[in-house]
């Protein structure tokens, strides 16, 4: 591997903090926001709300999630601080699913809190004392970083949104599911049931059975031949 230039540090730097030219931020989106009327003045505070559209698979794929499209209310604080701008909000909205137990449609009033910080590029060389390390990996993946002032909320929504739905949604708790054999649903019919037979015993009770009827054919038999005897008789 060939030895990092302050070029090449440089360049490093700015495709982790998001700002390579095929990543820039969009302006226009929803869910990016500008913190230039904020300042970096450390204590300024500036409150927002905004509602957005949901964007698509957010939630839990296949399980519950908020509609594409549907309604999200944001309420938002940003706060400046010495590393970047600290951001503090809640998100609402309604997330709709499938019982787990019935498979049911289900509808949930979504709340998810949340709390980030987005750093400034230069952040880190400016607080960074010169007994801590200059490159650490594990911090640069974990922080966020502002783009001109811009940062982007979705992936931080996306998880407190994933945090905050139920792994396993119900309609309600004391639901009793479906009808292991034939499917109906228990909550309609919670006396429903069929009778179990131990498999245990399924070849022999096959064979009282068949026993039966051929004991009644030939109790079938013989009274067809004494009748047929005693009408003979008479004659």
């Amino acid at each position: 591997m060939l030895p990092l230039s302050g070029g090449n540090l440089d360049l490093q730097r700015s495709v982790k903090a998001g700002t390579a030219l095929n990543t820039r931020l969009d302006h226009r989106n929803p869910l990016v926001f500008d913190t230039h009327e904020l300042g970096r003045r450390p204590g300024a505070m500036q409150r927002l709300s905004r509602e957005i559209a949901a964007p698509a698979d957010f939630g839990l794929v296949g399980v519950i999630g908020v509609p594409e499209g549907a309604p999200v209310k944001l309420s938002i604080r940003l706060e400046s601080v010495m590393e970047g701008v600290l951001v503090t909000g809640t998100a609402r909205a309604s997330a709709v699913g499938e019982c787990v137990r019935c498979l049911e449609s289900v509808e949930r009033e979504l709340k998810a809190d949340f709390q980030e910080m987005f750093s400034y590029p230069d952040a880190d060389d400016r607080g960074r004392s010169k007994a801590e390390p200059a490159d650490d990996a594990e911090d640069d993946e974990d922080t966020l970083y502002l783009e001109d002032g811009l940062f982007d909320l979705e992936p931080v929504l996306r998880d407190v949104v994933v945090l905050a739905l139920p792994m396993q949604p119900v309609c309600r708790e004391d639901c009793l599911g479906l009808c292991p054999d034939c499917g109906l649903s228990l909550n309609e019919d919670p006396d429903h049931h069929h009778d179990a037979v131990d498999i245990r015993w399924a070849a022999l009770q096959g064979l009282v059975t068949d026993q039966g009827v051929e004991k009644d054919n030939m109790s079938g038999t013989a009274s067809d031949g004494v009748q047929g005897a005693a009408e003979k008789q008479e004659k």
